[in-house]
């Protein structure tokens, strides 16, 4: 417990320091830095500017309740639920009711693929969820069926994205009335599982470079698909392996002797759909090979296969043609004049993918911060002499690795949330605006989030000791199967090259062979004087009132295209700069990477301000007031410990005085202290059952009860 503020205190481990005003320099700063080690303390208001002013330690939270602390959670779960959380509910019910469905945890990749099969038929048939009507008529219903199928088993989840936001949604998004007629009721009750295959052996990302092709016969009015040499071979694709019945296949589509001197002519890559295994017999279909990729690190409940096709035969009618057809006299159609357009059109399509991996993303976060946040309060360790020990969470290095996940778990949810309200109005308007929007935001999101999520989970094994390393507690499973979020769907770096690519999106001019000169005068008009010389005086103002302050916040963050803001500015400034300069010699593509990593900070920075301003949003938007003053008491955390996360990038450029950043420091150490005060309140608002999280040391009540009957005792 803390000390009592006497003209003497000790130094832990040492002998009694003499009064302060018998102090040497040295032990006057032992006594107070032992004064803050036992707890910190915000600045008053009469003290805030003095830097000399004592430290005045706060009570002990060891054994703190909050006063209302019921209400507070219960009041925050109402605000947190979304429009779904009905239909989440109904499924959570329905996995409890059924213990055959609950994943193990330990069973062979053998045995994860049936369950995690079994448990989608389930949801289907027996559950009468409809997933694909949901993703065509109410995408936000959707998104909260993948994120309840995903806390029964990820594996349970991906599946479910494979077949209907991949399978399901390139044939809704890409195709035309007849292919929806054709296969939606098959795709949306499972009669017709299916794949989606787009990455090969030697190309990912770069979906242009795919090999594998589809040349048209008019003599029989089919596309032949053809996998031309092993670099083209199908890999990773999900349903392949074991369930799968047919594949959109992802190829070059090429039409003979209709290129220049009567050459073939390649009109770029077009989604088909191949038949890959009989309906009835399930046998794989002639001249397809597939093998099976075999055990992964994590989701091993899904099938990963890869495909060879030898000449496959399919009917000009497979074409997925919304954005580009082939008349039966092989004549080439499309309502977008160039390979780049339609290609930009196809994956744009295809973004709803991202905004799901966003969104469970964030699901799996939370299950790792309850986790490790109800096993902090449980655990006790160490104490003051002859006193009784205290909860891990009071002590501020734990605080330090667990509040702002906590905080930035809340942040991710509103930033989410949006985004799928964006997604969904998108898809009810087709607003190119909007279609724009979505696209970058649903980039960075996905890349920003997952892998936070992927260094968080690490951070709470370690943060919950041996008892973390055990299967059953989850930490493992969690970390393994949710690893490829950072991949799938768009790999993280590539994913923040395109949210810098917006913000920069005039230097597309110089890449295709345009001047500088548009964005340089744009650059230099519109910041030049805002970044010219930070305010002295606000640099230094370090009042808590002042720090607390949205305004001052998003000012620190943000950069939108009308009012740029302060960090993404200085980085978009000076990467502009970059460019130029790196471009003379380099070229364009040169110049860009040249300045990658710069350009990923951008990203970064730009995605933050994003989450931050929508954080401040939903907190303004709180109905109830104690509800709004604990989220605001979180969103002050999550922006502050971000600002000083980045430091270095204020203090460089003056920014932020030296004064200011030890009171930014201080106030965040604070804040932790204080949201750790609420943090049982904040977990339990995330109404998650038990069944969801699993970890018997997560558990809302008998944790060691659970965890010693687990081993037998």
């Amino acid at each position: 417990m803390p000390p009592h503020p006497t003209a003497a205190a000790s130094v832990p481990g040492g002998e009694p320091v003499a009064a302060a005003d018998e102090e040497s320099p040295a032990a006057r700063r032992l006594r107070r830095l032992s004064l803050h080690l036992l707890q910190p303390s915000v600045p008053s208001a009469a003290h805030a500017s003095s830097p000399s002013s004592s430290l005045v330690p706060a009570a002990c939270a060891g054994r703190r309740v909050v006063e209302g602390g019921g209400d507070v959670a219960a009041a925050l779960t109402a605000y947190l639920r979304g429009r779904h959380r009905a239909a989440q509910m109904r499924l959570y019910d329905f996995f409890c009711a059924r213990p055959d469905l609950q994943t193990p945890v330990e069973m062979t990749t053998a045995a994860h693929r049936e369950l995690c099969f079994r448990q989608l038929r389930a949801l289907v048939r027996d559950a009468g969820v409809r997933p694909l009507t949901l993703m065509a008529n109410d995408p936000a219903e959707y998104f909260a069926v993948m994120e309840a199928a995903g806390g029964a088993d990820i594996s349970l989840g991906v599946k479910l994205g494979v077949q209907y936001s991949l399978w399901g949604g390139s044939v809704i998004n890409l195709g035309t009335k007849k292919h929806r007629d054709k296969y939606f009721d098959g795709i949306d009750n499972l009669d017709y599982p299916g794949c989606f295959a787009m990455t090969e052996l030697h190309h990912g990302s770069n979906v242009q470079a795919l090999q594998t092709t589809a040349t048209f016969d008019p003599v029989t009015d089919e596309f032949i698909i053809n996998t031309p040499n092993d670099g083209a071979i199908k890999w990773w694709i999900g349903n392949a392996a074991v369930h799968g019945k047919f594949a959109t296949v992802f190829a070059r589509l090429i039409l003979p002797l209709q290129g220049k001197g009567g050459e073939p002519a390649d009109m770029g890559i077009h989604a088909f759909i191949v038949p890959i295994r009989d309906l009835e017999t399930h046998a794989v279909l002639p001249g397809i090979e597939i093998n099976d990729c075999g055990h992964k690190i994590g989701l091993n409940g899904v099938d990963n296969g890869a495909l060879r096709f030898r000449s496959v035969r399919i009917p000009r009618d497979n074409l997925l043609n919304r954005f580009g057809d082939v008349s039966r006299d092989g004549k080439y159609t499309s309502s977008l004049p160039t390979i780049n357009k339609r290609f930009a059109a196809t994956l744009g399509e295809l973004v709803g993918g991202r905004v799901g991996i966003a969104f469970c993303s964030v699901g799996v976060l939370k299950v790792a911060v309850i986790i490790a946040v109800r096993y902090a309060l449980l655990r006790h360790q160490f104490g003051p002499p002859k006193q009784p020990e205290i909860s891990v969470l009071d002590y501020q290095s734990h605080q330090h690795k667990l509040m702002p996940m906590l905080a930035s778990s809340y942040a991710f949810h509103f930033a989410t949330v949006q985004l799928v309200d964006k997604y969904s109005e998108m898809k009810k308007t087709n607003d190119e605006d909007l279609i724009a929007d979505v696209h970058v935001l649903s980039s960075g999101l996905k890349a920003y989030i997952t892998s936070y999520t992927a260094k968080s989970i690490s951070i709470c094994r370690e943060a919950c000791g041996g008892h973390g390393y055990a299967a059953v507690n989850r930490f493992g499973a969690l970390r393994n199967d949710h690893d490829i979020f950072q991949t799938f769907e768009g790999d993280n770096t590539v994913l923040l090259q395109q949210v810098a690519g917006d913000l920069l999106k005039q230097y597309q001019e110089k890449f295709k062979g345009g001047t500088l000169s548009v964005t340089w005068n744009y650059l230099r008009d519109s910041m030049g004087t805002y970044l010219s010389q930070p305010n002295p005086v606000t640099a230094r103002w370090e009042g808590e009132d002042h720090l607390r302050d949205p305004n001052f916040q998003l000012d620190a963050f943000r950069v939108n295209k009308l009012s740029p803001q302060y960090r993404t500015s200085r980085l978009l400034h000076s990467v502009a700069a970059r460019l130029q300069k790196h471009s003379k010699t380099l070229g364009g593509f040169g110049a860009w990477n040249r300045c990658l990593n710069h350009l990923l900070t951008l990203a970064e920075s730009h995605i933050e301000s994003v989450i931050l301003a929508q954080f401040i949003e939903s907190v303004k938007s709180c109905p109830d007031e104690k509800t709004r003053e604990v989220l605001k008491l979180v969103c002050d955390l999550y922006a502050l410990d971000r600002i000083w996360k980045d430091i270095g990038t204020y203090r460089n450029v003056d920014y932020v005085a030296p004064n200011k950043a030890k009171a930014i420091h201080k106030l965040t150490d604070y804040l932790s202290y204080q949201v750790r005060l609420v943090a049982k309140e904040l977990v339990d608002a995330f109404d998650l059952p038990d069944l969801i999280i699993r970890a018997p040391i997560g558990m809302q009540s008998e944790a060691y009860a659970q965890y010693t009957q687990y081993v037998g005792f």
